[in-house]
């Protein structure tokens, strides 16, 4: 796992100028990728800002040999046809792709990656008032509208505001580990990461407290993983009928309770699996999962890999810790 060169593409109007949206984009891959953090991981990445004109510091050419690409929202102009895709833009969006470069679009900057090519034969979500147009315009692309964002490898798409920056620590943890991207997520003060449609290396998300009935007690059952949780004592500690709790649960989490410890518990096993080299079995006790096959059945529906998959290809390189 490293971090690499991360260049972001701003494609200003056509009077050069950006909208707040692209201003919100910029800031928030900003405050990922162009902060060093090298407490957390060193080297950490390289930003490059790269466009036509200010606050650009390179031209379209910055993302010849970047390792990811980053396209946030391009002009309504861009997107609704009415203004065409600068063709430098494109010519260098085809050859980062070609080279092996990671591409990225946040909500309307998907329209540049399609113009690419480079989401041809790829799922790929947008704002769901552009789903439209960029599936009319780029049949190759198939375009879901109902999701935050996708990760199909090489090629993600986000869509766009506050779901860009689940993206981005999602590209944290891909590259970083789950320990870096949730200490990130604690200082950018991110009191949830919310899931995308494809299985998410992420961070669980850690319930509010301050005005939230639902939080202590969440912030207790995380604390308690490991022991045998029902719905039942849930739902005592939080002073609730179970079926006022159920329905709490599902308000502030979209999921049941059950679903919402299931998903805890796989999140508990994923940090092990990559910060300990202890073995699946005591993985399984430590999560509350119980046995090895329970942790591995869990985890290969909720995950899409298996756990020893899972640990090849996310655990930091350098010795592991044995855990406590």
């Amino acid at each position: 796992m490293s971090a690499g060169v991360v260049a972001v593409v701003l494609v200003p109007d056509e009077h050069g100028g950006l909208s707040p949206w692209d201003l919100y984009e910029l800031s928030t891959v900003s405050m990922v990728f162009g902060v060093p953090s090298t407490d957390l991981a060193d080297p950490w990445y390289e930003l490059r800002v790269c466009g036509p004109a200010a606050p650009a510091a390179h031209g379209f050419d910055g993302i010849a040999g970047a390792d990811t690409v980053i396209v946030p929202s391009v002009p309504d102009a861009v997107a609704e046809g009415r203004q065409e895709m600068p063709a430098e833009l494109v010519a260098a969006l085809r050859k980062a792709a070609a080279a092996g470069a990671r591409m990225v679009s946040m909500c309307t900057g998907a329209f540049a990656l399609a113009a690419a090519g480079a989401l041809d034969g790829h799922r790929a979500v947008v704002h769901r008032n552009y789903a439209p147009a960029l599936a009319a315009r780029h049949p190759r692309v198939t375009v879901d509208a109902s999701v935050l964002y996708t990760d199909e490898g090489r090629v993600l798409t986000g869509a766009g505001a506050a779901a860009g920056l689940d993206l981005c620590l999602h590209l944290v943890r891909k590259d970083l580990g789950a320990a870096v991207a949730g200490e990130l997520a604690r200082r950018l003060v991110v009191p949830a990461h919310r899931p995308g449609s494809q299985p998410q290396f992420l961070e669980a998300p850690v319930p509010p407290t301050d005005g939230d009935s639902l939080g202590p007690v969440l912030h207790w059952a995380l604390e308690h993983l490991h022991e045998p949780l029902s719905v039942d004592e849930l739902a005592r500690r939080a002073l609730m009928s179970p079926r006022t709790f159920h329905r709490r649960v599902r308000e502030a989490h979209g999921t049941t309770p059950l679903q919402w410890l299931l998903r805890q518990r796989v999140a508990r096993a994923q940090t092990l699996l990559e910060s300990t080299d202890l073995p699946v079995e005591q993985i399984g006790g430590r999560t509350g999962l119980g046995t090895a096959a329970n942790l591995r059945r869990h985890f290969t529906r909720e995950v899409g890999v298996t756990p020893t998959d899972y640990r090849r290809a996310f655990r930091p390189s350098g010795p592991p810790s044995r855990g406590r």
